[in-house]
């Protein structure tokens, strides 16, 4: 058995282009990431959002709404399509820890992206400052 895991050639690509669009916090390529059909699963909503308009609005408001963002590990699949980041951020005065998780097809596109979040105090302050910022955006896309 191996030692190490390691992500797809392609999907490597695709994380290396994420980590640099969160470091300069621009998630303006972003789209060019994306698979059509991306997946976004919030820890606050039952309901998936799907396409890669939605998701993309999603990832770019919530990176505007974290202080003090930062990734810690990262753990990869056996398969190498999937990938678990562990970070931490604030949102106003709430520190939060949480998970990104995110799929890769086998052209490195992301197709499922699932945010979990604790502690439930920093959860809901994420939640009401995505919701006010997301509301009139996600309205004006659906209609």
């Amino acid at each position: 058995m191996e030692d190490s895991l390691y992500l797809a050639p392609k999907a490597a690509v695709t994380l290396l282009h994420w980590h640099q669009m969160i470091k300069t916090r621009d998630l303006s390529r972003l789209p060019e990431l994306l698979h059509t059909h991306a997946v976004f699963r919030s820890p606050m909503a039952f309901k998936p959002y799907e396409g890669a308009q939605v998701v993309s609005l999603i990832l770019s408001t919530v990176i505007e709404v974290f202080e003090d963002f930062a990734y810690h590990r990262e753990l990869v699949s056996a398969d190498g399509s999937n990938v678990v980041l562990e970070f931490s951020a604030r949102v106003g005065d709430r520190q939060i820890k949480g998970i990104d998780m995110i799929r890769f097809d086998d052209a490195g596109k992301i197709t499922d992206f699932e945010v979990m979040v604790r502690p439930m105090s920093g959860l809901q302050a994420l939640g009401d400052e995505m919701g006010r910022r997301l509301a009139p955006l996600l309205a004006a896309l659906n209609s």
